[in-house]
């Protein structure tokens, strides 16, 4: 495998240099090994303003990796809460008696609905989400009636009034 030229991202590893970034680091970021990197900062004269020994450089990597893992592990669990805290608000919804109407989307742009279709023991259904007795279109033409005609489809199931 050819070696990749280092060149256009000079200035990029002189600053990279210059906050104090390890080889191994600014390597990652490159997709390059950290000898090539050191071959091609020794080529350039590209060298910390302080010297820095290669046991610090691992010791600084170890640390700016765990941080990193430390700061995307919280943040997981932060989505993670947040998820369960949604899911347990729905349930309680939910659960809080018959009494209370479906909850209805209210800023719909089309007359897409949600929908369950079961396959029960007695035969097939599909449930519609409430919120269809508010579209016209079911209003004008589909209110109070049963008899529909269907269509199976390799990726559809089509629903006609049968009248």
């Amino acid at each position: 495998m050819a070696k990749r030229s280092l060149k256009p991202q000079l200035n990029q590893i002189r600053a990279w240099v210059q906050e104090g970034r390890t080889d191994a680091w600014i390597a990652h970021q490159l997709e390059v090994s950290a000898s090539e990197l050191k071959d091609f900062r020794r080529q350039h004269e590209l060298a910390p303003d302080e010297g820095e020994s290669s046991a610090a450089a691992d010791v600084d990597l170890r640390d700016e990796i765990e941080a990193e893992i430390a700061a995307a592990a919280a943040e997981e669990e932060a989505l993670e809460a947040a998820r369960a805290a949604e899911a347990e608000e729905e349930d309680e919804e939910s659960s809080e008696g018959e009494e209370k109407p479906a909850r209805r989307r209210r800023s719909r742009t089309s007359d897409t609905l949600e929908g369950t279709f079961d396959h029960g023991e007695e035969g097939y259904g599909l449930w519609l989400d409430p919120a269809i007795e508010d579209i016209s279109a079911y209003q004008e033409n589909w209110a109070g009636k049963r008899e529909v005609t269907v269509t199976v489809e390799d990726d559809q199931i089509v629903i006609r009034r049968a009248d």
